[in-house]
This record gives C-alpha cells, structure tokens and sequence, in this order.
C-alpha cells in the first residue's frame, strides 16, 4: 500500500464499497425479493422526498440528502468508524441491489446513462468521506492509547472534507438534476 494514510484509507474505502456493491448486487440475482425490498426503501426514504418535476428542487434536496450522508461518512469516525463502514457498506449494498432490479427491465447502457454522469462526482465523494471518517477513528484510537491529537487531526481532516467532498457534492447534485434526466432520455 501506499505510504499515505489519506491513499490507504481512500483504497480501503473504495474496496469496502465496490464489495458491498457486489454483495447487493449478486444478492439481488440470486432473491430478487432483497432487491425489491431495498428498492421499496429507497423510493421512500430517497426518491420520494424529491420533486422530479422542479429541477431545482431536485438539486437542493439531492445536494441535502448526499451532504447528510457524507458528513454522516466522516463523522461516523467518532464511533471508531463502525458508523461510516455500516454507512458505506449500506450505500453500496443499496446500489447494487437496485442496479440489478433495473437491469430486468432496462440495458446497461440504460444503467450507466442513470449513474455515470453525477456518479463519477458522488461516488468518490462518498469514498472520500468516509476514508475522512476511517482516518478519524485511526486517530481517535492513537489518542485512546496516547499518540495522537484527535482535534487537530478532525480539523485538517474537516478542512479536507470541505475542500474536496463539499464541492464534488454540489457538482454530483447539480449533474443529477439537470443532465443525467437528459442523458437517461437519450438512450431509453
């Protein structure tokens, strides 16, 4: 691995999520009924709190609800990370669960147009967060055993969050309200 914490956590992050994705997404292959559940579960507790009509309605509540995720992410480190791996590991187990429903009545063409053009802005924001998250609980277990300063570390942490995570947040919603809508429309 490489030498920076920051890299690990973010290698960490990522396998942790393309797993789980996995996990949802063979799981849902195998009992449709799980996918359909969890499908069920983000219409309601996501997509139906989202006004598909107002495009920028779309962007404010997309950009609330991803924000909420990711600082939930990076502040889940405080449980020495159990929040932010229970976190990312529902978010792609979600994912994939909900990858395969669509996919038994649309191509993957379709699937990509639907996650792609915000997905390459939300998804690393997702891995970021929760890399930012898992550096969190490394310090905060440091400082448990005396080698660490956990508040200095969240503070350069948090500036991390707000530079990068922030931004790609509002990029990601602004996308998935005002073009992935257009792109999905293209290859239907």
């Amino acid at each position: 691995m490489s030498k920076s914490p920051l890299t690990n956590a973010i290698i960490i992050t990522f396998l942790l999520f393309f797993a789980t994705l996995t996990v949802g997404w063979v799981g849902t292959t195998h009992n449709p009924a799980i996918g359909e559940n969890l499908m069920e579960l983000f219409e309601k507790e996501v997509a139906g709190q989202i006004n598909v009509n107002k495009p920028i309605d779309m962007c404010v509540k997309l950009f609330i609800n991803n924000f909420e995720v990711c600082i939930l992410l990076f502040l889940g480190g405080a449980s020495f990370g159990i929040l932010t791996i229970f976190i990312m590991s529902l978010n792609g187990i979600v994912i994939g669960a909900i990858m395969e429903i669509i996919h038994t009545d649309h191509s993957w063409t379709f699937i990509a147009a639907a996650l792609l053009p915000h997905g390459i802005f939300e998804i690393p924001a997702f891995i970021l967060a929760g890399a930012l998250g898992i550096l969190l609980a490394q310090s905060l277990t440091a400082e448990w055993y005396g080698g660490a300063d956990t508040s200095a570390e969240a503070q350069k942490l948090a500036r991390i969050f707000l530079l990068y995570v922030l931004p790609l947040v509002v990029v990601a919603a602004c996308v998935e309200a005002f073009i992935t809508p257009i792109i999905i429309q293209l290859v239907a």
